[in-house]
């Protein structure tokens, strides 16, 4: 028997997400463990008159890579990859693996080299949907792995991750069309502001917005989402920032993540937990040590963290800054082979100001809109 959650995220994701129209090309990527996810994305592709094609990747064959694979096979990226991203109409990614700490022991510089060789595909990504020539939608599939990491059973994560996705299960279209409509309130009395400061337990930032946009996170580029996030200026950003909830990244779970800014660049950084492999990244290349995203999480369905970004970034209540590459539909023009977020919690005490002006203050926007 189909679950209906299911059909219904499938639904979202084809006709909402990416939305898909007659004759658009249209790749389908996850792992087997999506199985009836990935399905049901088919069926509504052809049923909008798309052109699906699907790439099932098995779980665990990227580590094998990293384990067996010479510096030329890591850094090698197949020709019709770089075609599907030269030229699809859209891509529908699903998270959905049996180990989320596979990668956890792969010495970083070989996913260093990774990430280096796929840099332009990451450029050429970013470029077309930046200029609305690709639209795509990133998601999960729930699994004992991902549940584990958020210390719950299989069902009762399934009902946090299809809670955070389709709140309203009789009109899903519907809430996040309204919640779209609500963010753009905020995205539109940011428009034109120049200086915004953060300030918490153990965070001190200020930095530069003058000519960069805010963009409204709804559901069109992940899902769960709920968020609103720019690129700063790239020299702007001083102060210090300890990130209070845990970090994962390429497979590595980091706590106590502290950094601190000069001129814009990561001039010392340090963690409780994963403090070489958070070095060693930073070092990936020069673009790493600047920052390529500031957003302010506003899913109020997610309440607590659990170990996967796409969920966590978006925890109302909090802000998130990611080092590395930056969106150019904002301005920035932050490139790097890495983009890492990383998430604060500002419920107790902390607050947002925008050319000296409160904005936020304890997790909740305080602007008259």
């Amino acid at each position: 028997m189909s679950d209906i959650r299911v059909e219904r995220l499938a639904d979202v994701l084809v006709n909402y997400s990416v939305a898909v129209q007659p004759g658009h090309t249209v790749l389908i990527q996850g792992s087997p463990l999506a199985a009836p996810l990935l399905k049901a994305i088919f069926v509504r592709v052809l049923e909008a008159g798309g052109l699906p094609m699907t790439r099932i990747a098995l779980p665990g064959l990227e580590e094998l890579l990293f384990r067996h694979g010479s510096d030329e096979q890591i850094g090698y990226v197949p020709e019709p990859s770089r075609i599907i991203y030269k030229t699809f109409d859209a891509i529908i990614s699903l998270m959905s693996t049996t180990n989320t700490k596979a990668l956890s022991q792969i010495a970083p510089e070989k996913i260093t080299l990774a990430s280096w060789a796929k840099s332009d595909l990451f450029e050429t990504f970013t470029a077309r949907a930046a200029a609305g020539e690709l639209r795509w939608v990133g998601s999960l599939y729930p699994t004992d792995a991902y549940a584990q990491d958020a210390e719950m059973g299989l069902s009762e994560y399934e009902e946090f991750v299809y809670n955070a996705c389709l709140p309203d299960l009789d009109d899903p279209v519907g809430f996040w069309v309204d919640l779209s409509s609500k963010q753009q309130r905020i995205v539109d009395w940011l428009a034109g502001k120049k200086t915004l400061r953060v300030e918490a337990e153990d965070v001190s930032l200020r930095m530069d917005i003058a000519g960069r946009r805010f963009e409204n996170c709804d559901g069109k580029r992940n899902m769960p989402d709920g968020e609103i996030f720019t690129g700063p200026v790239e020299d702007s950003v001083e102060g210090h920032v300890r990130f209070s909830y845990p970090t994962v990244y390429q497979g590595r779970r980091l706590e106590g993540v502290h950094l601190w800014f000069e001129r814009g660049r990561v001039v010392r950084a340090t963690a409780e937990k994963g403090e070489a492999f958070l070095l060693e990244t930073l070092d990936t290349d020069p673009g790493a040590r600047y920052v390529g995203e500031f957003a302010i999480g506003t899913n109020a369905g997610i309440t607590r963290a659990t170990g996967n970004t796409l969920f966590d970034e978006k925890i109302s209540g909090s802000f998130h800054m990611a080092v590395g590459a930056g969106m150019p539909e904002t301005g920035s023009v932050n490139r790097s082979a890495i983009h890492w977020d990383m998430i604060c919690d500002m419920t107790r005490g902390g607050e947002i100001r925008v050319d000296d002006e409160l904005m936020y203050k304890d997790g909740r926007f305080v602007i008259g809109i």
